[in-house]
């Protein structure tokens, strides 16, 4: 498959390497000093689980042009970005095939305005990574597990484009493909749950992963926007997608926080996390006003989330280092205790009376 690669960030020129060798006719879009490295070095990449680096040698072009012809153009890059370049998308009408791989909460419309229904996919790179001069350290999949990248049609439906894409990713090393037929709410949800939350929870931390971990105020309000972000969805006709994500919106905060805390603390978060943040301030506080022009749609109350908003000003105060001052909220805790007492002293109701017969029943044998 002819394809090109429109974005040379860390997941961009990951993409790229992996489907070049895979095979396909793979190009690259870069310009600047990224087009430098890439033409010098190629595209090197850091895979942080293996420890591997390697050199991948894609060609780099420096514009779509309106008759360039390509089987398949993938957008990778941020979502803030990617609604720039949808003028240049839609002028190349030879490609029929444009799948946007990023984080979108607004919904695919502003896409399908400018480059067609017929020729956009929606979907997400399901990896991450950051930038360090012409290295790109990523966290992604291996070959012998690869990361699925979830996509899929606008409307949901399953068609021989996807179908086609789908083994094209699979030839990538290290890639995967999950066609999906609720990829608009899959992206909400992956919004809600970073965007308006963990991000700007992160950013209370100075941005720094360990340092969140053990700041449990930032990890409390983190969890408490999380459950307003999800709600807010569910209000507007939104089912949890996926589904593994409902543990965010039922565990109570006693058994969530100490679980998101050990989760921030995993060095992989380093990649996953706190890179992008550093890097890309400006596209996450973009997501998060989509979502909050979500939210303005739903009567769902979001203090948490507008309180924690305040966080993407680089110029805001930072939470202590470790502090701890909010209670966390133990009433589902206390609640299902008292449900499970109710149930036991009811169990026991019948027992005993079950006893009770039991004996007089034998004593009614005996006395005969």
């Amino acid at each position: 498959m002819r394809i090109l690669v429109y974005g040379a960030g860390p997941l961009g020129s990951l993409f790229a390497a992996r489907l070049h060798q895979g095979g396909h006719d793979v190009k690259i879009l870069a310009r600047g000093q990224r087009l430098e490295d890439i033409r010098q070095s190629g595209i090197i990449i850091h895979d942080v689980l293996t420890d591997e680096t390697v050199a991948a040698q894609v060609p780099a072009v420096t514009a779509l042009a309106p008759d360039d012809v390509y089987d398949l153009v993938l957008v990778i890059m941020r979502k803030n970005a990617a609604l720039e370049i949808l003028p240049v998308l839609a002028a190349n009408v030879a490609t029929p095939n444009v799948l946007f791989l990023m984080n979108n909460a607004a919904g695919p419309e502003a896409l399908v305005k400018a480059v067609g229904r017929d020729r956009v996919l929606i979907g997400f790179p399901n990896s991450g990574g950051y930038r360090d001069g012409p290295v790109m350290h990523v966290l992604s999949g291996t070959p012998a597990e690869p990361s699925r990248v979830p996509f899929g049609e606008v409307d949901g439906q399953v068609t021989d484009r996807t179908r086609r894409v789908a083994e094209a990713l699979k030839a990538a090393p290290g890639l995967g493909a999950e066609i999906r037929s609720d990829m608009d709410a899959w992206l909400k949800y992956h919004v809600a749950l970073l965007m308006p939350s963990i991000a700007p929870a992160l950013y209370l931390a100075g941005t720094d992963h360990k340092r969140l971990a053990r700041t449990r105020d930032a990890v409390v309000l983190g969890a408490r926007a999380i459950r307003e972000g999800f709600a807010v969805l569910r209000s507007l006709g939104y089912p949890v997608t996926p589904r593994r994500l409902g543990m965010f919106a039922w565990l109570p905060e006693p058994i969530l926080v100490p679980f998101a805390q050990r989760l921030m603390a995993d060095p992989k978060m380093k990649v996953a996390l706190e890179g992008h943040a550093e890097a890309a301030r400006d596209e996450l506080q973009h997501l998060c006003d989509e979502f909050l022009a979500l939210a303005a749609d739903s009567p769902v109350p979001i203090p948490t989330i507008r309180r924690l908003y305040r966080a993407f000003d680089p110029d805001s105060p930072r939470l202590p280092d470790g502090s701890r001052a909010l209670p966390l909220d133990w009433t589902p805790v206390i609640a299902a205790g008292a449900v499970l007492a109710g149930v036991a002293a009811l169990v026991g109701g019948i027992w005993r009376r079950a006893a009770k017969g039991t004996q007089a029943a034998r004593k009614a044998t005996r006395s005969r």
